[in-house]
């Protein structure tokens, strides 16, 4: 593979550095000395100190798929990759147009390339940025390796970072993922020193990643100076062509100055006055102006450039202050449905995606099936007829899944389609993330409920995507989570909660009572253009209750499409998951006229088939497994109430475990769970209220 043009140090564009470099310190003056001061600018961040590696690094970015992902101090990376003065103050300023329509912090950057480097959506936390450019490079060796698309042959994936964010989960995650797969990953960390305040020896042990690392299989260690511009131009052109050749991934460590605080108010008190002036001494534009004039540009030039770019950051200012405020018909918008148009990057339905026949009436087999089966048998014809989806998860290999959800999926379809990773919830929807923004359809498991908390920062910032790029990026993928209570209970595998889902922003939340409507709904999910956590009670996987025969090939269950379990007149019972089993033989004990429905999914939710008949009934119960306080039955609740007020005859009842984990002990397992007993005194006391 030959280097691209412009990327030899013998023709390298130093000029472009210097116009680009220029450009961003006239930005940050701007926004510093004056937009900041006049309110202008809320929320401001530097990248004083940081410019020359990040622009060396976007020159080098030179495949139309190549991928950076990001961070808060990244701009000059933007602006040599062709996002405008004008676009970025815009941002800033929370303008209109910009990198997400005045909804993210500004420098929370994002661009979609449409035929040129892009950038991931950036995120505020850190560290977070890892796993999904991971995930994404594992994409283009996909589409390299098995799908076999030329255009994706050279395309890396490059993770930008501070010194701070070496000690987070998500770097860790996504080391371990591009060092065990040798995944096309450089790892680009700028060592400023400092995580705001705390200095580099409190994040990393000797203060100095690169040297922790040299032991590591498959990861090739590249270290230097970050503000020496022939040795910056050498290392990163010795790094992003060894991963570019398909080498191994690498980790590039740049030490580098931060000449300015954290962000605008960091007065930088920590650190001493010698160390400030010796940072100082160590700009990189002083350096540059020193290797450029006068041998390789003369002074004259150097000083036209510099008017150039604060004539271009003043002009840039006034025109993104005259613009006006972001609109607002999206803002309320987190579902695909929100928008007229597809999403630029990510998912199926961005490369033209259309979504097989399908039909809600079912074509039952003769022979039933439990829900473990029914789940394995959609997810084994999703798989053949459509060759982006792919499962993944811990154990979900050759041993089928922990609860044999995924058996034999594998040896049918190959170790790149059905794979095992490593034990890091982060890092598996981290790295559906980045398969998605790839233009895949990730389906990732996470074996229990409880065991989803480690991966909370990715889950709820995978929900805001479309929202916080104003629909320029999604990542639709499905969430596959056994949970609940089974032969026995315990606070790790039988927790619950999916309230916590179903309040987290852009994701869908499907919760099956049944074999059939598993099937509906994961074919639904699997589908979509939205994300969706998908539970799989383990009280129902192989239940009697839950075996339905399986409906057929096409069959699927809307979204917010509840079904009436029992027609009744005098209440209402609304449940779902492994309650309604127990409502079912609750209400035929009592004899009581109840209708029962169970919601199958509770975001989006039926709303309008639960008002119905509570308007017909006059009563309602709601009952799950959840705790009671601020569980989704709270929601629900507080819905009829507020609009179904004048149609009560009782209050709305609330029957959930209580306030506590789930116990071990079987007996202090049932004494807590909703049960018959339980429902059947509910039933009794709501009637007679």
């Amino acid at each position: 593979m030959s280097k691209k043009k412009g990327t030899d140090k013998q023709d390298f564009d130093w000029q472009k550095v210097v116009k680009t470099m220029l450009l961003s310190r006239a930005i940050d003056e701007i926004e510093e000395n004056e937009l900041v001061p006049n309110k202008k600018v809320l929320y401001q961040f530097s990248a004083r100190g940081h410019e020359l590696a990040q622009i060396i690094l976007g020159i080098h970015l030179t495949e139309p798929n190549d991928a950076a992902s990001a961070y808060y101090r990244s701009r000059p990376l933007m602006l040599t990759l062709g996002f405008d003065a004008e676009e970025a103050i815009a941002s800033d300023m929370a303008k209109s147009g910009g990198y997400s329509e005045g909804r993210d912090i500004g420098v929370v950057c994002n661009l979609p390339g449409n035929g040129s480097p892009m950038v991931l959506p950036m995120a505020g936390d850190v560290g977070s940025q890892y796993t999904p450019a991971a995930g994404y490079a594992q994409a283009t060796e996909h589409r390299r390796k098995y799908l076999e698309e030329d255009a994706w042959s050279e395309a890396i994936s490059v993770i930008l970072g501070g010194d701070g964010s070496v000690a987070t989960n998500g770097f860790w995650s996504a080391l371990t993922m591009a060092a065990t797969l040798n995944l096309p990953v450089l790892f680009f960390i700028e060592d400023n020193g400092y995580g705001i305040s705390v200095k580099s020896d409190l994040q990393t042990p000797g203060g100095n990643i690169a040297n922790n690392l040299y032991s590591f299989k498959n990861l090739r260690i590249f270290d230097g100076d970050g503000t020496a511009p022939e040795e910056t131009l050498q290392l990163i052109g010795e790094a992003t062509g060894y991963v570019r050749n398909r080498k191994g991934p690498a980790l590039l460590r740049l030490k580098v100055p931060r000449l300015n605080g954290h962000s605008y108010q960091d007065n930088q008190v920590y650190k001493d006055k010698e160390l400030i002036k010796e940072e100082k001494e160590n700009d990189p534009l002083i350096k540059l102006r020193e290797f450029l004039v006068p041998e390789k540009m003369s002074n004259e030039t150097w000083e036209e450039l510099e008017s150039s770019a604060k004539k271009v950051a003043e002009k840039a200012a006034e025109k993104a202050w005259e613009r006006g405020t972001p609109s607002d018909d999206t803002l309320l918008s987190t579902y695909s449905s929100g928008y007229e148009s597809v999403q630029q990057i990510g998912g199926l339905f961005a490369e033209g995606y259309s979504p097989p026949e399908s039909s809600e009436s079912p074509e039952p087999e003769s022979q039933r099936i439990n829900i473990v089966e029914g789940v394995r048998r959609t997810m084994e014809h999703e798989l053949e007829i459509n060759d982006r989806v792919l499962v993944f998860g811990e154990d979900v290999g050759a041993k089928g899944g922990v609860h044999a959800a995924t058996m034999g999926l594998q040896s049918k379809f190959g170790e790149h389609r059905v794979f095992d990773t490593s034990l890091s919830e982060e890092g598996i929807i981290g790295r559906a993330v980045g398969l998605a923004y790839g233009g895949f359809m990730p389906i990732a498991e996470i074996q229990f409920r409880k065991y989803a908390d480690p991966a909370t920062e990715q889950l709820k910032n995978t929900g805001t995507i479309r929202w916080r790029t104003a629909n320029k990026f999604a990542a639709p993928m499905v969430v596959r989570m056994p949970g609940g209570f089974a032969k026995c209970g315990d606070p790790w595998h039988s927790e619950s909660n999916e309230v916590f889902f179903a309040r987290m922003t852009g994701w869908q939340v499907a919760y099956p009572s049944n074999a059939e409507d598993a099937v509906g709904l994961l074919r639904t999910a699997m589908r979509s253009n939205d994300p969706t956590i998908f539970f799989e009670h383990r009280n129902l996987l192989d239940s009697k209750y839950a075996r339905k025969p399986y409906p057929g090939d096409k069959f699927v269950v809307p979204f917010g499409k509840g079904k009436k379990l029992k027609e009744g007149k005098d209440l209402t019972i609304v449940t779902w998951g492994a309650m309604c089993e127990r409502c079912e033989a609750a209400v035929t004990e009592s004899g009581a006229s109840a209708e029962i429905i169970d919601l199958r999914s509770l975001m989006p939710w039926d709303e309008e088939l639960v008002f119905e008949s509570v308007k017909k009934t006059n009563r309602c119960l709601i009952v799950h497994e959840d705790t009671k306080t601020a569980g989704f039955g709270a929601e629900i609740s507080a819905r009829i109430s507020d609009e179904l007020f004048q149609y009560l005859d009782a209050p709305v009842q609330r029957l959930t475990t209580p306030d506590i984990p789930v116990p071990y002990n079987v007996d202090l397992m049932n004494s807590v769970i909703p049960k018959v007993d339980g429902i059947l005194n509910a039933i009794d006391e709501i009637l007679s209220y």
